[in-house]
């Protein structure tokens, strides 16, 4: 698999993170991160994201494996917040 699409790949996932980690109801940690540094941080790794997957692939497609991509990790992380949140608490 090239590079820039596993560099696109990888700061849309973190994008994804730094998204759910600002939501109140996030599970993954015992708080919040703070709201604008973590909306600015995945607004800009979004960004960061699409232009290395453009690198690889034509603007419709990065586009849509951007968007997959986020589904994928927005569905799964609070699936996974929830499993850490009950590994905690007993």
């Amino acid at each position: 698999m090239p590079v820039f699409t596993l560099l696109g790949l990888a700061a849309s996932t973190l994008a994804c993170l730094c998204l759910y980690a600002a939501s109140p109801h996030q599970r993954l940690w015992a708080a919040p991160w703070p709201l604008r540094p973590a909306r600015i941080a995945g607004a800009t790794l979004l960004l960061l994201a699409w232009l290395a997957l453009v690198q690889d692939l034509h603007r419709l497609a990065a586009a849509f494996v951007l968007g997959t991509t986020l589904m994928l990790a927005l569905a799964v992380l609070p699936y996974a917040g929830a499993l850490i949140h009950a590994r905690r608490t007993p």
